[in-house]
């Protein structure tokens, strides 16, 4: 989930969506609210940490901001040098993820169309939105990390490209980069309180409208994947908070389009490839799930 939320436009609820963890995460955090505050005068410190499932909370975390760290420098890299390829994987990924979310719709009427193709319209429209340019101050830093987590845990909308179009991309990552305590605690506070009151919201929804709410966080997964597509070709470009030229507005071409008009070569065999490896990391992790009934 770590890895994924680096890359903007890709989700690391699409990865909770495929490792089978999205509803365990939705439960933990929704009850972490005041009633907790009784349950340890009730059960003590133990009890509570059992009733939020901590154990799980802080290995998915961990694990979730140890990647972060680890890898910005890496995805940073491989977004500038090889994007082509990393595109292709999480292209890939993403797209076998949404057949297998749809084997687990029920009763696949009407509604549940309708359902999915508001997610499809919806993340679609929010991928074509133009980026606003917010300054980094303390309550913008903590809006946007209030968002962002919002993003995080909705597969198919990234928390990375909502601080995109917020403006505030490069802001966060170069604070991750250079460590700078300020901006990351503002940060991460305010992903503790957007994460702990959109929980309540999606977890309910889940609760009283399953199919409905599962179809729509599908379209959402769909909606975005033109914005994940590999070969794109830049029609405008903006100035970074370091001076530095970064698109803006790009258009999706075919990959010999592509050879075509950027002069750049397709890497049509190295995507096909990490796109089937994708495609196969999640089959295996499908496969894996129904041996170890998971």
């Amino acid at each position: 989930m770590g890895a994924a939320d680096v890359v903007p436009g890709v989700s690391g609820g699409t990865i909770a969506f495929i490792t089978g963890i999205y509803d365990t995460l939705l439960e933990s955090i929704r009850r972490i609210n005041p009633s907790l505050f009784s349950i340890v005068r009730e059960r003590g410190l133990k009890g509570a940490f059992a009733h939020i499932n901590g154990g799980f909370l802080i290995a998915l975390f961990g694990g979730v901001f140890t990647s972060i760290l680890t890898l910005a420098k890496l995805i940073s890299w491989l977004l500038v040098e090889h994007p082509i390829p990393l595109w292709s994987f999480f292209f890939g990924l993403i797209l076998v993820s949404v057949f297998h979310m749809l084997k687990q719709i029920e009763q696949k009427t009407l509604s549940r169309w309708v359902m999915l193709l508001l997610g499809v319209a919806f993340a679609y429209s929010i991928t074509v939105l133009k980026p606003l340019a917010m300054e980094p101050t303390a309550v913008n830093v903590l809006f946007a990390g209030a968002i962002a987590i919002c993003a995080m845990i909705l597969p198919g909308i990234s928390g990375s490209f909502i601080l995109l179009l917020l403006g505030m991309y490069a802001t966060v990552l170069g604070a991750v980069k250079s460590f700078d305590i300020g901006v990351l605690a503002l940060f991460l506070l305010g992903c503790i309180i957007g994460i702990l009151s959109f929980s309540h919201v999606l977890s309910w929804l889940l609760k009283r409208f399953r199919d409905l709410t599962f179809t729509f966080l599908i379209g959402l997964m769909i909606g975005t994947l033109p914005k994940i597509w590999p070969w794109k070709e830049t029609l405008t470009w903006r100035t970074n908070s370091k001076g530095e030229q970064v698109p803006l507005i790009q258009q999706n071409l075919s990959p010999l389009d592509f050879e075509l008009v950027t002069g750049q070569p397709a890497h049509l065999v190295m995507a096909i490839v990490l796109m089937l490896a994708a495609i196969g990391l999640v089959l295996g992790l499908e496969k894996y799930s129904e041996n170890h009934n998971i």
